[in-house]
């Protein structure tokens, strides 16, 4: 059987900076483009001898998602994408403490070595434009925001700001089509698939949660393994607690970790305010809370965690929310 080739590669929008072991022998540094043609030089380059390869990266959005697709579809190739926060951990761990594409090829590559090997899957191709179309129309809105602020300045200005105000106005009315515009296209993307189309009826089933909300959290959760609990998608969007303590002394609050996708929790947020303003059963836990003592954003963070939960549940079992399951006011005042 043949000793499979282990290979730790930095990946940024131009470079791929790879660090390889063949046959357990650390070979010198090697750079590749980050483009298709890069990629298949850099298969030839692992593959070399038809030995098979494992290679590590970590998930850097659009600059590592194509060179991962390419490695998932070549032969002898096996890919793990990790997460850069527990590349990161690791590194310190290992004190590490230089920071260069070199080092960090380095260590990517001893966190292959040590770490288990997870394949990664790719998610559907409708799911990935799904969730480019929907991270666009947060781009957008983003810009769309700026603007508005820019125009409340200009307002203070009096007569000699009214070109600026002008052009201002006109440049929010442009951005306001095209997040429509985008909005429509990932509407149409998801009813022309039947599975997606059921799947956005039950999460807008729920009190908070609109169309533009709905399409936001498909296009982070479904590209998930199928295989994943609900408190998994809890610690992936980053809303799980974290304890902080220290011999007897040292008890903080906890706080989440943050450690995930910032697109869902910035997905769960609105929807949950809204709940908890226009859906009994979330307010009544949202009320729990703050009785209990909690602070307003420390309960609204746990509504975004709960309703997660529930996402989870309505996806898992093709249901539409069920506010008893969520919290049962009945039981609790009984």
């Amino acid at each position: 059987m043949k000793q499979v080739n282990q290979v730790g590669v930095d990946v940024d929008s131009e470079a791929l900076v790879c660090m390889m072991k063949r046959v357990g022998q650390p070979l010198p540094q090697a750079t590749f483009a980050n483009t298709a043609a890069g990629h298949k030089k850099f298969i030839r380059w692992v593959t070399k001898g038809a030995r098979p390869a494992q290679i590590c990266l970590e998930a850097t959005g659009i600059y590592s998602l194509e060179f991962a697709l390419a490695l998932h579809e070549a032969k002898n190739v096996a890919v793990m994408v990790v997460n850069p926060r527990a590349i990161k951990d690791f590194g310190r761990a290992c004190m590490q403490r230089a920071k260069t594409d070199a080092v960090d090829a380095s260590g990517i590559l001893e966190y292959l070595e040590r770490m288990p090997f997870t394949a990664w899957q790719p998610p559907a191709p409708e799911i990935l434009e799904l969730q480019a179309i929907n991270r666009r129309i947060v781009q957008l809105n983003t810009e769309l925001t700026r603007e508005k602020n820019r125009r409340h300045a200009v307002e203070f200005a009096g007569a000699s700001a009214n070109a600026i105000g002008n052009d201002i106005e006109v440049n929010m009315h442009h951005l306001e089509r095209r997040i429509e515009r985008m909005h429509n296209s990932g509407l149409n993307l998801v009813r022309g698939v039947p599975a997606l189309a059921t799947k956005l009826a039950h999460l807008v089933s729920t009190k908070g949660i609109g169309e533009a909300s709905a399409m936001r959290l498909l296009a982070e959760l479904l590209v998930l393994p199928d295989d994943l609990a609900a408190p998994q998608w809890v610690a992936h969007a980053g809303l799980d607690p974290r304890p902080y303590e220290s011999g007897t002394s040292v008890h903080r609050p906890r706080r989440i970790s943050k450690v995930g996708n910032r697109h869902l929790r910035a997905a769960l947020y609105m929807p949950a305010l809204v709940a908890i303003q226009h859906q009994p059963n979330v307010k009544a836990f949202y009320d729990k809370l703050i009785a209990a003592g909690k602070k307003p954003m420390q309960a609204v963070v746990a509504v975004m965690r709960k309703l997660l939960h529930a996402i989870w549940g309505m996806l898992k079992h093709d249901q539409d929310f069920d506010g008893n399951k969520f919290f049962n006011i009945a039981a609790k005042t009984a």
